[in-house]
């Protein structure tokens, strides 16, 4: 997906709140290959995977599929570790 629409197009979409991005690759385009968006009012993280956001509702997300993307992007999370699909502080 493109920087520019990610930084300036998407909300989280629980509570509307701006989201932080994380980038973790991106080509030569400009477009996020992998990252992570996060909202700094719920805690919400969110993967981008292939160039997709992974933004539905919790109760339709699979933890198990998420939570090795996480633990392989863990220094991306500043000592944080997501628990619940939110961002905790420290290790838990």
């Amino acid at each position: 997906m493109k920087l520019d629409t990610l930084k300036n197009k998407l909300c989280c979409p629980f509570d509307k709140s701006d989201l932080s991005l994380k980038i973790i690759t991106q080509d030569e385009h400009d477009n996020v290959l992998e990252g992570i968006l996060s909202c700094s009012e719920c805690k919400r993280v969110y993967p981008i995977v292939s160039g997709i956001p992974i933004m539905t509702p919790d109760e339709f997300r699979e933890p198990a599929l998420e939570e090795p993307m996480f633990e392989k992007w863990e220094r991306f999370l500043e000592g944080g570790k997501v628990k619940n699909f939110r961002l905790t502080e420290g290790k838990e």
